[in-house]
């Protein structure tokens, strides 16, 4: 029987390179059912969110504004499910301009 963990993620100052921030683990899933970007600066950036998998990119959010002092659930309602080999990436387009945080279950 499938067993089934909360777990969170979480990264500081997120920046122009893209910053993987999961990689599914090889035998289960991660379902992921809230990822917030935070803007930390003072001025608006933009965010892309995305998952590699194949090595092909699929945008979940893409150069999205998130405005001084404001945060975007990119995440929330339904769940993302990420499967063995798939990698979660974020880019900003400041350096050292965002946190992120991730709600995510995890199957084991």
């Amino acid at each position: 029987m499938t067993t089934y963990a909360n777990t969170s993620y979480a990264y500081k100052n997120v920046g122009t390179s893209a910053v993987n921030v999961i990689t599914s683990i090889s035998s289960g899933t991660v379902a992921i059912a809230s990822l917030i970007v935070s803007n930390t600066t003072n001025a608006p950036i933009t965010t892309s969110v995305y998952i590699t998998r194949s090595s092909t990119n699929y945008y979940l959010v893409y150069q999205a504004t998130i405005p001084v002092g404001g945060s975007l659930e990119c995440i929330q309602g339904s769940r993302v499910v990420m499967i063995a080999s798939d990698a979660l990436y974020v880019q900003n387009s400041v350096a050292s301009s965002g946190d992120v945080w991730i709600s995510a279950l995890t199957a084991q």
